[in-house]
């Protein structure tokens, strides 16, 4: 591992050693942080992956309505019917603090009917799709919000990881080799000078 560019001294010495310090601390709440939010996105994810189950299941019994409704209309008299829709939704968005990630949480209010047309005109299995399709609204913007959270915490966590990474085997290992340079060097002069003041003795002595 390089070793960090500094004058081995002693102050570099203290400084570097309350570097080392902070940086370790650092990579332990950053380590908990990241087991953290992985265990909070499996958790949504699993959710997740039960809702679009859900919708999807769903969704497929909307679509064959659908597919019944259209068969029983005709084209000309479908197309006029959903033309102008009388259904209205309003979409809020909130945002919620998940281990520092800002997520989405989204509320819908529907209002008005989707069935703007003349009763007499249509069929009511054309009603009864139309019904189904504006009851799953609320539980795919649910979904939605959900998918979107979990995209922001995969980034989190990829971006956390990349941080621990880079003190467990960048930062801190070069803190560490560093430090023992240092050391050795001022070992190395500590030698010296007591060996040249044995010297110093010595010629003093002698005389």
């Amino acid at each position: 591992m390089a070793r960090l560019n500094v004058n081995p001294n002693r102050m570099e010495l203290s400084r570097l050693k309350k570097r080392l310090v902070v940086a370790k601390r650092g990579h332990k709440l950053l380590k908990d942080k990241q087991d953290a939010l992985i265990k909070a996105f499996l958790e949504r994810a699993r959710e997740a992956k039960v809702l679009r189950e859900e919708l999807e299941d769903e969704l497929k019994g909307c679509y064959k309505s659908f597919l019944l409704a259209r068969a029983q209309t005709l084209p000309a008299m479908l197309e006029q019917a959903l033309m102008i829709s009388g259904a209205k939704a309003e979409l809020q968005v909130g945002y919620k603090n998940v281990m520092s990630v800002m997520v989405p949480e989204y509320e819908v209010e529907q209002g008005g009917s989707p069935m703007n047309y003349g009763l007499a005109a249509t069929l009511g299995s054309l009603d009864v799709a139309l019904e189904r399709f504006a009851r799953l609204i609320p539980q795919l913007i649910l979904l939605a919000a959900r998918e979107k959270a979990i995209s922001l915490m995969a980034l989190e966590i990829e971006k956390t990881r990349r941080r621990v990474n880079a003190l467990e085997h960048v930062l801190i290992p070069g803190f560490i080799e560093t430090i023992r340079y240092i050391t050795m060097k001022l070992d190395e002069q500590e030698r010296s000078t007591l060996s040249r003041l044995m010297k110093i003795k010595e010629i003093v002595r002698s005389h």
